[in-house]
Order: C-alpha cells, then structure tokens, then sequence
C-alpha cells in the first residue's frame, strides 16, 4: 500500500522509537480496559492541495493513512503515504509518520477547548535524504461550546523544519497559520444527513522559504458529509473551492474534491 521506503538515519529512528515508549508508559492498565483504535483512511483527491500550493500540478492524488488510537489515553501513531496518479512525480511522492496528543481543558466551561499536537516526520521515498525530507509540528485548536447555533471556531498552526543539520531544504523553515469555522448543517426536513460546512482563511508566516512571501495566502470553502455503509465502514465525499491571494503561493483559484473510504478494524 505505502510507497516503497528508504531507511532513516539511526537517530530519526531512535527519536520514533522513544516516542512510541513515551506514549505507551502507563498504559498496560489502559490496554486492559480499552481496545487499540485502528482506522484505515484511502482517499482520492482530484488535486493534492497543501497550505494552499498544488503539489502535484493540476494532476490527481490517492493517500492513505493508517491511525493507531492508542487504547483512548489520547496517544496515536500515525502512517500516511502520498502520490499522484500520474507519472513525471516520483520525486514528490513521500511518506508521513507521526504521533499525536489529543485532549480537552475547561470542560465544564462555554470556552472548553479541544486540543490535538502532532509531530510527523515527512520521507521523500525517491530523493536522497538531505534533499527533501523534514519535521512538521502541528497545534490544532477548536472552541465547541462558545458560539451559538453549533458554530465551531478553529485555529491551526503549522511549523516546518529540514529533517537534520546541513540538509538541502535548510531555508523552508517557518510557520502556516489557518483561521476558520465549522459548521454541521442539519436538514432534518429533507434528509438524514449532516453536512459540514467549512470556512477558512491562512496567513503564510516563512514557511517554504525565500521565494513565498508571509502574507494571508487564501481562503478555502467546503461542503462534506458521511455516509455510514457498515458498522465500521464509512464514505466520505467533500468538495472545496479555494480564493487564492498570494502568488507566490498559487496564482489561480481552485475547486477540488476529495472522496473518502474509511475503514474501522
């Protein structure tokens, strides 16, 4: 499933590792109350989109995701794989593998506040390993209760860095900042189904370098909903416009769809 994978250098190894023993102390009482959490996510999007640059031109995508909820204590491992589903990419193709933490503080307040902090380590499969490869940091934010009428405020940060001293990359360092709102739109008059509403807006703060200006880059649109095939699977079609400002981020607007198939083990 995953593109094929170059190795790490032995201290990329050695941090996963001690990650992975981080996240699992204290939790052989958690894992005999609680099962561990296995999604299987394959998704086909018509263009690749990150932080608003098209990362395989105009071509489509297929990635895939394994998540490991880690037995509910709010630990998970993570493997993604990306590629296009045209040739002349190969060097673009990379494999993700991150952890995570998610939690929530002021529970009993109008302000609770979600939380999830994500490390990934990002591997170009084709490219030598000073070349592309790199770290990503991600501290993601939502207010459920604050706004009436089911109104949910977001705000995600993103912080990017090369993989090791003296890389190629050493000039991407930087931060992509996204400010938006989530909406669930129920029609019960109509239909059964949710439709999740999505507005956000990004402020591009250094990260891909020199040649991208800090700047508010766009603002991107969508419209999604689920639909529950089985008890563990799940289909899930989204459709995104995206206003493009900043044309050293991407100097055309965008429509694009991504179309879901999860799976529950």
């Amino acid at each position: 499933m995953f593109a094929k994978s170059h190795c790490f250098m032995k201290k990329e190894v050695v941090v996963l590792l001690l990650l992975v023993l981080l996240t699992t102390t204290g939790m052989v009482r958690a894992e005999e109350e609680k099962e561990l959490g296995i999604t299987l996510d394959i998704t086909y999007a018509s263009k690749y989109m990150s932080k608003g640059g098209r990362f395989f031109g105009s071509k489509s995508a297929i990635y895939e995701t394994l998540d490991f909820d880690l037995y509910q204590t709010g630990f998970g491992l993570t493997v993604h794989n990306r590629r296009a589903n045209s040739s002349g990419y190969e060097n673009k193709e990379r494999n993700n593998y991150g952890i995570y933490y998610k939690n929530s503080f002021f529970d009993d307040e109008s302000y609770k506040t979600n939380y999830k902090v994500t490390w990934e380590y990002h591997h170009y499969v084709d490219e030598p390993r000073t070349k592309s490869n790199k770290n990503e940091w991600n501290f993601d934010f939502s207010w459920p209760e604050i706004l009436p009428a089911g109104l949910v405020p977001q705000y995600t940060t993103w912080y990017e860095y090369p993989g090791g001293s003296g890389y190629d990359n050493r000039d991407i360092t930087g931060w992509s900042h996204r400010f938006g709102l989530n909406y669930p739109l129920a029609m019960p008059e109509l239909t059964d189904q949710v439709f999740n509403l999505c507005a956000y807006v990004w402020y591009r703060d250094g990260v891909g370098g020199a040649t991208k200006d800090h700047d508010w880059s766009h603002a991107t649109f969508g419209i999604s909903t689920q639909y529950k095939i089985s008890e563990n699977l799940s289909f899930v079609p989204a459709i995104y416009y995206q206003s493009s400002w900043e044309d050293t981020v991407n100097t055309r607007d965008e429509v694009y769809c991504k179309l879901s198939m999860k799976y529950k083990f």
